[in-house]
């Protein structure tokens, strides 16, 4: 089988590039598959953060993508089409996360010539806009059917499109991060100070992330824990700093509010003993894959898919609501029995050996022949 991927590779930064390369390399283990990338996703004035570039010296998966598809010009989406077709694609599989790129893949889909399977990480935006509806309905019109990585998805991808074919596949591990290393050595590299319990957010930081609870909520926590914020803020961080420097516990807040690249982000799971998820919405989420190869157990608000990935596996514990008392009693119960981490880290075991890309790619392409 011939196997196209249209959505974003290197030099592209982020989850999604990260996501894609490892789907290319699986899939590429039992087909003929090419990348097709973008020329451009967001224009600079659109999007929230510093760079949508990988930068100089990032360890991140490079793969050779042949540049056919700009968001912004129409003229590149039958070009990106006729690539498609040339090549001789069976299956085109796209990414779809919000209503952006509704238009552009929805009028590649239509015109491949073949086979179109969705990976869609969200249906229905985080952020929600009036538009996002119809967009997305267009958009799965030509598709033939989808893949979520959650429960919560398949229901939003339903109710818009109650006929698609749709199977759920929960998001595999990345692997290209490297192994954990030594906590002590990983406290000294980020600066921390060596005691205590390491509380870490980490990823974009977005409002619906609920940074703001966590913070507010670690203002309150005794002075044996330490929280560490490493992520690129997406808009203006000034609500956070703001927080941060009233909070009475900021001289134990390390802060980087930056971009991680790939080759840094062992430091910070390394010297976590918990990943703090203290979501206000969510359907699925790359943290969690991230916090599973690091064998960190997750602190999570119960929204979306988590409560089901993480309480339902053992990986770590929910709290009920996203409130800054549910968060701080959260924490304070997690680290208050001392087995619980422990049992968290046998059942992340568990699921290292359940969550593979090959068991993904092998699932996905047993769907794409049913289509």
């Amino acid at each position: 089988m011939k196997i196209a991927i249209l959505s974003t590779f290197y030099p592209f930064r982020g989850g999604i590039a990260q996501f894609n390369a490892s789907l290319l390399d699986g899939l590429s283990r039992e087909c003929t598959v090419k990348a097709f990338n973008f020329t451009l996703q967001y224009p600079d004035f659109l999007f929230p953060g510093k760079t949508q570039w990988v930068s100089p010296g990032d360890s991140a998966l490079q793969v050779d993508a042949q540049p056919v598809l700009s968001t912004v010009n129409p003229f590149s989406w039958g070009k990106a089409a006729r690539a498609v077709r040339e090549w001789g694609a069976d299956l085109l599989i796209v990414r779809y996360w919000m209503s952006w790129f509704a238009p552009s893949l929805g009028s590649v889909a239509r015109k491949a010539g073949c086979k179109v399977l969705a990976i869609t990480d969200n249906i229905i935006p985080h952020e929600k806009h009036f538009f996002d509806k119809p967009l997305t309905k267009w958009f799965l019109g030509g598709v033939d059917g989808c893949i979520c990585m959650s429960d919560e998805v398949a229901s939003d991808l339903h109710s818009l499109k109650p006929s698609m074919p749709c199977k759920v596949l929960p998001h595999p591990l990345y692997t290209h991060f490297g192994s954990k290393i030594d906590r002590a050595e990983a406290e000294k590299h980020l600066g921390l100070p060596g005691k205590g319990h390491n509380l870490l957010f980490f990823g974009l930081i977005r409002h619906y992330k609920g940074l703001d609870i966590l913070i507010d909520a670690f203002g309150s926590l005794p002075d044996s824990y330490n929280l560490i914020i490493a992520g690129e803020p997406y808009g203006d961080f000034g609500e956070y700093s703001r927080a941060i420097e009233g909070s009475p516990a900021r001289d134990r807040i390390f802060l980087f509010n930056n971009y991680i690249p790939d080759s840094e982000v062992k430091w910070f799971f390394s010297a976590a003993d918990a990943a703090v998820l203290p979501y206000r919405s969510a359907t699925q989420s790359g943290v969690n894959a991230l916090a599973l190869n690091f064998e960190v157990p997750m602190i999570v608000t119960d929204t979306g898919s988590l409560r089901a990935t993480v309480e339902g596996r053992g990986t770590g514990i929910v709290v009920d609501n996203p409130s800054p008392e549910a968060v701080r009693d959260g924490i304070l119960r997690f680290f208050s029995q001392p087995s619980l981490r422990e049992d968290c880290i046998e059942h992340i075991r568990q699921e290292q050996r359940r969550l593979s890309w090959s068991g993904f790619c092998k699932e996905l392409l047993q769907f794409s022949e049913s289509l």
